[in-house]
């Protein structure tokens, strides 16, 4: 007997298990879905309404003039400048959130976040056509169970790797300034040391990489020995000030805060003096001692 015509079978089997015991699944079961569904947006809409009537515009005002049962309607604005968030993706999305952290920019990012995701979505949409037997005893589907087992283990592994990873905080990086002079060996060098405290205050490490500190996103290189390439401080000023010039359409232009001041972790703008610091740090960089 083929698939098909076991699968028919089956069907009518089922229909005459149905007449014989039970009720159909249209319209009895697709009712109570619909009712159900009904209720989990009613509830929805009513607690927006509840957060919406019991907080005001000013979140000053919650435990005062309003209640704010479930939170204030609005909060702090974003601050755009700011270095000390550490952005993070909602706790389901963490299990791919970790995956950047295996798969690096560029070899192998789209392996990990695109193609093994697709991959796994591909197989769960097919297995109802490629497994048509009506099976359903654990014991009599071992290679089921397991594959289950291994996925549910992977996918709660890396969602709890996801939530305890943790990115260092701009603070964070500053406090590893005079270790990296040590290492270094540009402790006496006061303007190298200078740059160094704007490179951990202006985020660099959310891309690049000093002695171990920092993200290496997006193909940005290990900054540890950049001193020893030969630039010079003159033309590492150059290259941070509009790197798109030397082919990196990637890297922001930081020449550009010279006009429209960005901000470093303490609220102070970033102008040519602390360019100028951040490439003397960078070509003092001649790799750890």
């Amino acid at each position: 007997m083929s698939a098909v015509d076991e699968k028919r079978a089956s069907f009518q089997r089922y229909k005459q298990d149905v007449k014989a015991r039970g009720k159909p699944f249209y319209p009895f079961a697709m009712f109570h879905d619909t009712v159900m569904s009904l209720v989990v947006v009613v509830v929805i809409v009513g607690l927006a309404c509840v957060w919406y009537f019991t907080s005001g515009e000013n979140p000053d005002t919650c435990g005062g003039k309003d209640s704010c049962l479930l939170g204030p309607r609005y909060a702090e604005p974003a601050d755009p400048g700011t270095t000390n968030f550490v952005p993070r993706p909602d706790w389901y999305f963490y299990f791919l959130f970790y995956l950047l952290r295996i798969f690096k920019w560029p070899d192998s990012v789209i392996l990990g976040t695109v193609g093994i995701p697709t991959i796994l979505l591909i197989i769960a949409l097919a297995l109802p056509f490629l497994d048509l037997r009506r099976e359903r005893r654990l014991s009599r589907r071992p290679v089921a169970i397991v594959a289950a087992i291994l996925v549910v283990i992977s996918m709660g592994e890396l969602t709890y790797k996801g939530a305890v990873a943790k990115e260092a905080l701009a603070s964070e990086v500053v406090a590893a300034v005079p270790q990296w002079a040590q290492r270094e060996g540009f402790a006496n060098n006061a303007k190298a040391v200078s740059g160094a405290k704007v490179f951990a205050e202006a985020g660099c490490t959310s891309c690049h990489t000093y002695l171990g500190t920092g993200g290496g996103n997006l193909g940005a290189p290990d900054l540890s020995s950049e001193g020893t390439k030969g630039k010079g401080a003159s033309g590492l000023a150059a290259y941070v000030s509009d790197p798109s010039k030397f082919g990196n359409t990637v890297m922001p232009k930081f020449g550009a805060f010279k006009d429209i001041p960005a901000k470093d972790a303490n609220g102070k703008d970033l102008g040519t003096s602390e360019l100028q610091a951040l490439a003397v740090f960078l070509d003092a960089s001649k790799g750890p001692k």
